[in-house]
């Protein structure tokens, strides 16, 4: 098990609190909620060890232009594959937006 923490500029804070996916075969959990202005961070917790650089270049993919709302978001991973992970994240995001 690996634990991994990231830190993204951002905009507002996030409007809401959500949870998507489940922890289970091959899925993962997001959960968000409103974060500093200016700052997302992610907690990754993973089943799959070494896969640091994968989940920093997904993550710089979905958050890094810094145009999403600011929130602090914990992600509990199950060996999702990187389509997954985002259409988690994007959703959550979508959810708070709504």
């Amino acid at each position: 098990m690996e634990k991994l923490e990231y830190s993204f500029a951002a905009g507002k804070p996030a409007q809401g609190r959500t949870v998507t996916g489940v922890v289970a075969s091959g899925d993962l959990e997001v959960l968000l909620e409103p974060g500093q202005a200016g700052t997302t961070t992610v907690a990754v917790q993973t089943s799959v060890d070494g896969y640091g650089g994968n989940w920093t270049a997904l993550l710089e993919r979905v958050l890094g232009p810094g145009t999403l709302p600011a929130a602090r978001i914990e992600i509990n991973d199950n060996g999702a594959t990187p389509g997954v992970v985002r259409m988690r994240i994007e959703q959550a995001f979508e959810e708070v937006k709504s």
